[in-house]
């Protein structure tokens, strides 16, 4: 690499992809990481690792009948046509294919997950590892990049400047000394995920969930922001964010939105349900965080319990102590400090509603069965995982202008760039937080290749 590499890509979440696909194609790679903890730190590894793929061979086995086009109709359903339909149609499109060469040539034990479906997604097409945590994504995929002889990682190591003439010509690296180095490149893939750790950028473009916990990576600063702004890339949906609302309150793990969708109710101080929780965890946060102390319970039993095992999420979250048990309403109430009466009479009507003796006043049709046995409840506080706004791109992944041309050899994945939420939270699609990420290094690293033939 004395000449530098074909390709810089900036953070080794999903950038990584980005590096292994090109790679694969032939291409010399750097991939540079700001964190020497981002096996633990980054965004990916915090996620609950689901890929979407629309059309996969997971799918077909399992007889589920999918095609990118309806999932680009369930991002448009969601997002209440919001979305950009460029953007949308193209990770629909590449979401079976990256799955599947993440199993054979990136060697991700994937499989599908049929167990639950998440809210949004007309069949189950959402794909996970073992354990379904992101950190062993990571582990798995990091180990591949330090295995490659063509793939170099620089960590701890901050790129902070793209530097350009007529196109791409290299990178600006920041040493944790201060010291900077040129590097030399023809494409500079930015993968640093979006500003969630800026609280001017989050105040500025969030202000609904400014005060929420932050879920997310301390290096998500707005670097591609400032980046491509600078070289004139246009920007979009810089409202749009993941939020969620089932953050253990003590322990700050995920509890995990399965909860919800087997049959768990989400409670206010007050002993009362305030909407239908499975329209999705995303906007639920914001929700939440309105209610009185900005907090809540969950409320789910035995067998809940048992059927969010195969998450280390919840595990975790059971491994805290923060679940706290009880044999009736009266017993949970004092264990919960919740009013008994509303909280007796809120678990009866749930349970009625999911037997189907009433509707539900807030809109709720999806319950597996009502709440029985055992009791179990675990207070919870809203979260902002990371942003959904970021640059422009085309269906290259390539960063483009406010003409809509590219900027020759700059290209933006994950939270650097534009996603396909809409506007603010109730347009996040379980998954489409990891598609950008992945789906978009991975078309990036095919574009330079094919440039560089």
């Amino acid at each position: 690499m004395s000449e530098g590499p074909d390709l810089i890509v900036a953070g080794a979440g999903g950038g990584v992809a980005g590096a292994l696909r090109a790679a694969e194609l032939g291409l010399s790679v750097l991939v540079v990481e700001a964190s020497e903890h981002f096996r633990r730190g980054n965004n990916t590894s915090m996620s609950t690792a689901m890929f979407p793929g629309a059309g996969s061979r997971w799918q077909a086995e399992a007889g589920i009948d999918d095609s990118p086009e309806r999932f680009v109709a369930d991002i448009m359903a969601k997002t209440k046509g919001q979305a950009d339909p460029r953007l949308a149609r193209t990770l629909a499109e590449v979401s079976a294919p990256l799955v599947e060469w993440l199993a054979d040539s990136a060697g991700l034990p994937l499989s599908l997950v049929t167990d639950f479906n998440y809210p949004g997604h007309a069949v189950p097409r959402c794909h996970s590892i073992p354990g379904r945590h992101g950190s062993g994504v990571v582990d798995h995929l990091a180990r591949r990049v330090t295995e490659h002889p063509d793939i170099e990682l620089l960590v701890p190591a901050k790129l902070v400047d793209v530097l350009t003439d007529d196109g791409v010509r290299g990178a600006v690296v920041r040493y944790p000394d201060g010291t900077e180095e040129q590097i030399p490149a023809r494409a500079v893939l930015l993968a640093t995920n979006g500003f969630g750790a800026d609280r001017d950028l989050v105040a500025r473009h969030l202000p609904e969930i400014a005060g929420a916990l932050y879920q997310g990576s301390d290096q998500s600063l707005g670097d591609a922001l400032r980046i491509g702004e600078k070289l004139g890339a246009a920007t979009g949906f810089l409202d749009a964010y993941q939020g969620h609302g089932a953050v253990a309150a003590n322990a700050g793990t995920l509890v995990g939105w399965a909860t919800i969708i087997h049959g768990a109710i989400l409670v206010d101080t007050g002993g009362r349900r305030f909407g239908n929780e499975t329209r999705g965890y995303s906007e639920y946060a914001a929700e939440l965080a309105a209610r009185p102390g900005a907090t809540g319970w969950i409320v789910l039993d035995q067998t809940i319990f048992e059927q969010c095992q195969p998450f280390q999420d919840f595990r975790d979250t059971v491994a805290s102590g923060a679940l706290v048990w009880a044999d009736d309403a009266p017993e949970l109430a004092a264990a919960t400090g919740l009013p008994a009466d509303a909280l007796a009479d809120e678990l009866a009507t749930a349970a009625a509603i999911a037997r189907g003796e009433r509707a539900d006043v807030f809109g709720r049709t999806n319950w597996e069965r009502p709440l029985s046995g055992r009791y179990a409840a675990v207070r919870v506080v809203p979260a902002l995982f990371h942003t959904q706004g970021g640059l422009m791109v085309n269906a290259n992944a390539a960063v483009v202008d406010a003409q809509d041309r590219p900027i020759p050899g700059l290209y933006a994945a994950g939270g650097a760039a534009a996603s396909i939420s809409g506007h603010g939270a109730a347009g996040y699609l379980p998954g489409n937080g990891l598609l950008p990420a992945f789906g978009l290094a991975y078309l990036a690293a095919n574009d330079v290749a094919r440039r560089a033939a």
